[in-house]
């Protein structure tokens, strides 16, 4: 069997497009244009790097961006006085803090002093409750991308099992409730596995649909895997690699050249659902606007 390869990119390059074209209609009609807000504490640079990728792709599909840095030393009252800040800036519809922050600042406590009308990253315990209750908000980044991969690559979620490997409140767990919901899109039945999990393999060999966030590179083997099954691999890790000149190289959860030959769809590790993270905040941030409009 020849997997078809969920190509996170193009779908990913398809959606901004389409915003691209919505924010252009806004700005004909003379309506504001969506803002977003990216706060950047210390000088990480793999959080240096996100932050500009970031702003790089809301300046191309036409949302404001505005850049907030501060040094590691910032204090944590600081912070929650810029944030007290651009909730109340008219300007500012969605406010994204690059985690993680430098060890003096509680990043819950930053979390939840975003105001919920401007959590684009979906991480406010009012906007994790409303999904909860299948209420409107936003939808947490990365879970949300992994459904609209599935719908975009048309393969079918309702009435399908679903096996979750990973309980995390970034993807396991937030995705696990995206796709139990009664609504087009989901409408799946999840099982949800994790590090307590005995016997991995006797649970994802049963997946329809197999979404894999276990921190772990090649924690699944084709072994594991139900024929036919497409595949969501969730994980991002890097192995040391000779032949690289950076001397590594990114893989993900799943043994992808194994497992490729058993599945009906896979994702690739870069390239799959990485580029929908960020694709999902630039949507809940142009949905921000329009809810305001």
């Amino acid at each position: 069997m020849s997997a078809k390869i969920i190509d996170g990119n193009q779908v990913a390059s398809s959606m901004r497009q389409e915003m691209k074209a919505q924010i252009s209609r806004l700005k004909e009609e003379g309506r504001p244009l969506p803002g977003l807000a990216v706060v950047l504490v210390g000088d990480n640079p793999a959080s240096v790097s996100y932050v500009r990728g970031k702003r790089k792709a809301a300046e191309e599909v036409g949302i404001h961006s505005v850049e907030h840095r501060f040094p590691a030393d910032f204090t944590q009252a600081q912070l929650t006085q810029v944030i007290t800040g651009l909730n109340q800036d008219p300007a500012i519809h969605g406010i994204l803090v690059q985690l993680p922050l430098p060890p003096q600042i509680d990043e819950s406590t930053i979390i939840n002093a975003i105001h919920p009308d401007k959590d684009v990253d979906g991480l406010h315990p009012v906007n994790l409750g409303r999904l909860l209750r299948q209420e409107e908000g936003f939808l947490p980044c990365t879970p949300y991308g992994v459904q609209q991969l599935l719908v975009r690559s048309q393969i079918p979620v309702a009435g399908r099992h679903v096996v979750m490997v990973g309980r995390s409140s970034l993807v396991g767990r937030p995705l696990a409730n995206i796709l139990l919901q009664k609504r087009e899109g989901a409408n799946a039945t999840v099982t949800v596995c994790h590090t307590g999990t005995r016997d991995l393999g006797y649970f994802t060999r049963q997946a329809q649909i197999l979404v894999v966030a276990a921190g772990r590179p090649k924690a699944i083997t084709a072994d594991m895997v139900q024929e036919g099954a497409a595949v969501v691999d969730v994980g991002v890790n890097r192995v040391e690699d000779a032949t690289r000149k950076q001397g590594y190289r990114l893989v993900g959860d799943v043994d992808f050249q194994a497992v490729k030959e058993k599945t009906s769809a896979i994702t690739p590790v870069p390239g799959g659902v990485g580029p929908m993270t960020i694709t999902m905040l630039l949507h809940n941030t142009l949905w921000a606007a329009q809810r305001r409009s």
